[in-house]
């Protein structure tokens, strides 16, 4: 016959302390990763935002003014008692009241600057643009390659 074991200590369930730590040192160090990346992406995504506004509104500038034969540094004939050009593309369908909205500055741009025309009623010459981004240096809310504009 076998003898009785002697009494075994059971393990107490659960976590120790340092377990505990580690497990919240991991977890704080994932959301720290997470959250710069997530800071990138929404830069990343207000800069093409911006860029894309900008291309919209320069094309739209292009189209109507070749459309209607008007030269670079020219001033539109007055529609509605206005030459402003923002005004005419909006009248016309050329851009959306939303784009109309961010030219006139009653809209800022989607990563916080403002955008800003020259002059508003003259169309750009060839490699310039109608309008520009306050952000354009300092975070890159430029359009590349101006020139062919």
């Amino acid at each position: 016959m076998k003898s009785a074991s002697p009494l075994r200590t059971r393990k107490p369930a659960g976590l120790t302390l340092l377990e505990l730590t580690v497990v919240i040192a991991v977890l704080l160090a994932l959301v720290t990763v997470t959250m710069i990346g997530t800071r990138a992406w929404k830069r990343g995504s207000d800069r093409a935002a911006c860029i894309i506004s900008m291309r919209n509104i320069q094309a739209s500038v292009r189209s109507y003014q070749n459309l209607y034969g008007y030269n670079p540094g020219t001033i539109p004939m007055a529609q509605d008692g206005t030459q402003s050009i923002a005004d005419h593309l909006l009248a016309k369908g050329y851009i959306a009241e939303n784009l109309h909205e961010m030219i006139k500055g009653r809209r800022e741009c989607p990563g916080g600057g403002s955008y800003q025309i020259d002059r508003e009623e003259v169309f750009p010459v060839h490699g310039e643009l109608y309008v520009t981004c306050s952000l354009a240096a300092s975070r890159r809310h430029a359009l590349p390659g101006g020139r062919d504009w």
